[in-house]
Parts: structure tokens; sequence; C-alpha cells
């Protein structure tokens, strides 16, 4: 029998969130659907302006004819840029062997390559790193926005976790993201720039080497073969940048990851997700975690907005799906509230007809949390009713528990922890590799 969720018990540590009229007319002391952003920058523009790093190839070549590149030479030039970049992971334009002496100088004058600052690396005991990483100011008034990103390491490939936005502009009520202000989005560079970083800090370019005693993938392929948007933020509000990210992490000539190994996870923005399938092409992941309307209101409010149906309807609908291309449902496991056998038996008819496989998800407390994690008996006993309906059901094994790097716990500001967080870490709770899905080819 379903537990009734006490919604009136609130995170002590959350900004106050207002409540919507239609939720308050029901009596609900829901949180609201969506946050707004406190700051907005145009789609495409790189905050800082100077570093060329995380750019598309139609923004290098608005940079180069800014400094008098003629018209003749941009194609060329663009693909010299790219290859050192993208390809070599150049830090200085000194190391461009092939580009010109003279337009070298003009590049080191007018721009750089640097990359975000990383303020601190962790990493875990079982080879998972997590970086706060702080993007170049946008103004006088802005100190430089923080976003978290995590890699995940396996012996067979490397999947990274990247932000899409600062904070997040949803307020699913088991996710610690949820908690915080909405900033603003990130640019197409900056969330580009997550990989660059990456690939830096754990030698991920060409000739170069992983630090001493880094736990990375040992196939002989590259150290980061998987992107995940299961960071910070609701991809889907942030399509445009989150479509040009795509089209500069899978370029063949540059960072060449496949978009079958590139999964977007969204919550739900309907009206967002055939386009997200006709223009990036990627693997989709669905944050479901409720199989009622009435609870996934609760755990998922973007669901007053676009319910259960008529999600699954845009699923079905999802451009490229196939038995080759499935889309993951993730489910979160809250104890006594969503992991009953009935809800098992649910999300099996519920997903009927829908090539799926269903990631489930122990849930990662987090200081203020008022969910519990489901037993493991609990969730082994759930994921064998959808196994034997036919679904993959992968429960995920425990990563950088340690280090507080697990889905839904990462934060954009550098806090200490409190006593409880210092507590579950040193218990070893609260971290899970949902990250690292990447089953496609």
């Amino acid at each position: 029998m379903a537990t009734a969720l006490d919604i009136a018990k609130r995170n002590p540590n959350a900004a106050p969130v207002a409540v919507n009229d239609a939720a308050r007319a029901a009596g609900s002391t829901a949180l609201s659907i969506e946050k707004t952003a406190e700051m907005h920058v145009a789609a495409g523009a790189a905050p800082g302006g100077a570093s060329l790093v995380g750019l598309t190839r139609d923004q290098l070549k608005d940079s180069l004819s800014a400094i008098g590149v003629p018209e003749r030479e941009l194609k060329m030039r663009v693909a010299q840029l790219w290859h050192w970049i993208y390809f070599r992971g150049a830090k200085d334009f000194s190391e461009m062997t092939n580009v010109g002496k003279e337009l070298r100088a003009r590049l080191a004058a007018a721009y750089t390559l640097a990359r975000p600052t990383v303020v601190s690396e962790q990493v875990s005991k079982d080879g998972t790193r997590k970086w706060l990483i702080r993007m170049p100011s946008t103004g006088p008034l802005d100190k430089g926005a923080e976003i978290e990103c995590v890699y995940i390491p396996e012996v067979d490939r490397g999947t990274l976790c990247v932000s899409s936005q600062v904070g997040c502009t949803l307020t699913c009520s088991f996710c610690h993201t949820g908690t915080q202000r909405l900033v603003r989005n990130l640019t197409s560079a900056e969330i580009v720039a997550q990989l660059i970083v990456a690939r830096d800090a754990i030698g991920d370019w060409p000739g170069a080497i992983a630090p001493e005693g880094a736990f990375v993938p040992t196939d002989g392929g590259r150290f980061v073969s998987n992107i995940v948007f299961m960071g910070m933020g609701e991809p889907l509000y942030n399509i445009d940048n989150v479509i040009d990210a795509i089209g500069v992490l899978s370029d063949n000539e540059g960072l060449g990851l496949s978009r079958r190994r590139i999964t977007v996870s969204t919550s739900g923005v309907v009206p967002q997700m055939e386009r997200l399938g006709a223009e990036a092409n990627t693997m989709l992941a669905i944050s479901l975690h409720a199989v009622r309307d009435d609870l996934r209101d609760v755990l998922v409010p973007i669901n007053r907005k676009y319910d259960i149906k008529q999600l699954l309807d845009a699923c079905r609908a999802y451009p490229g799906l196939s038995n080759a291309r499935r889309i993951t449902f993730e489910y979160v496991m809250l104890k006594g509230v969503n992991d009953s056998d009935a809800d098992a038996r649910e999300l099996v008819r519920l997903l009927k007809g829908i090539p799926a496989k269903i990631n489930l998800i122990p849930f990662n407390p987090w200081p203020g949390s008022k969910y519990e994690c489901s037993d493991w008996e609990r969730i082994e006993r759930f994921s064998e009713i959808v196994y034997r309906a036919g679904y993959a059901s992968p429960v995920r094994t425990p990563r950088g528990r340690d280090i507080l790097a697990a889905c839904g716990q990462l934060k954009s500001e550098t806090e200490k922890l409190r006593a409880r967080a210092r507590m579950m870490a040193e218990q070893g709770i609260g971290a899970e590799g949902v990250y690292a899905l990447g089953d496609g080819e």
C-alpha cells in the first residue's frame, strides 16, 4: 500500500519558493513548478568574451573576422583552430605550428585559450572525480557562476556528467539542485568547456597521460567516451545552447563523441522533446520517478504542466526511437513513496510499446532531505518485476559515495559540509553512478 507523502515537511535549508494559484486552490503546499532566472545571457554568447574554447564553428569564424582575417581564408583558419582546440587540446596559440606567426600574434593579442577555473577537485576512492568549476564573470556584479560536473570511469568507458544551468529551473522535491535558485542558463561554450576541463585533468588528449594513480578506462579508447546531461539544470529549458554544444561535442574533426554516446535527460519538457530528437539526434532519458499523476505532481512538479500521458505520448513520438535507440526512464527509489510492487507493475503497464530501459536509482540523501532510500531488498523486488516484464532494469552500483557526487546532490556554491553531510560521507551514504549510462555504440 502506498504511503501518503507529507509534502508539508519542508527542507529547512531551501530558499522560499512560492506556491502557485492552482496548488493553493487545491490546498497543496507543494513547490512551484518553475523558477525564474536571475540573469540572462544571450544564446551562443561567451561570458568573458576572450576565450575561444567551447565556441562553435560559426562563432570561431566571427572571432577571426573581428581581427581582420580575410573572408577567403576563414574556412581554412577555422579548420586549423578547430583541430588545435578540440583535437589537440592546445592551451596556447604558440602550439599551433601550421598557423602563421603573424596570425598567432593577432590571436594572442585579442583572445585566449583559457578554460574555466577549477575551484576544487574531489577524487573518490572508487575513481569518481567531481570538479567545482567557476565560469568567467559576465559583468561587474558577477563573481563568476559556479557549477559542478562529475567523471565516472569504468574499465571500458568513461562518462562525464555535465551541467546545463547554474542552479535549475525546476523544483523536484527529492533533488538537492532543485532547492537552489536559478541563476542563469549556461552558454554552449560553457557546456563544451566542461569536457575540455575534464580532458585536461585526466590527460585525455593525444600524447597526454593520466595523472598517477588515476582510474581511467583501460580498453584503449578515449578516457571520456560518453556524455550525459544529468548535472545541474533542466537541459530542455536551455535547448538552443544544448543543441549547439552537442554539435561541437560530436564533430568528428574535433572532440568526436558519437551522438549515440550522448544522453540528454529531461524531467518532461514535452514541447521541446521532438526538437531535441530531430536536431540533436541524441539518446534520451526521462526523469519519471512516479507512475501516478498525484504523486509525480509532488516529486516532479512540472508534471502539473505536462502530465504522464502527455510525456509518454511525446516519448512514443521521439525521432529515431527504436529497439537500438531505447529511451532510458530514470526512477529514483524512495522508501514507502514509489517503491511498491503495485508501482512496479504500473510502470510496466505505462511503458508498454516504448523501446525502453528502466534505470533504478537508489535515492541519494542530502542534508535537509525528507526522503529515505528504499531498502535494498525492496529495490531488488521492484527490479525483478520490471525485468520479468521484459525490460532491462539495472540498479546502479554506488559510485563516488564519499564525495557527494551523485544524482540530485550537485550544488553550485562552495560550502563546507555540515555535520550531517560529513557523517553521511563517513558512513558511505549518498552516491550512486546513475551517470554511467552510455549503452550506445
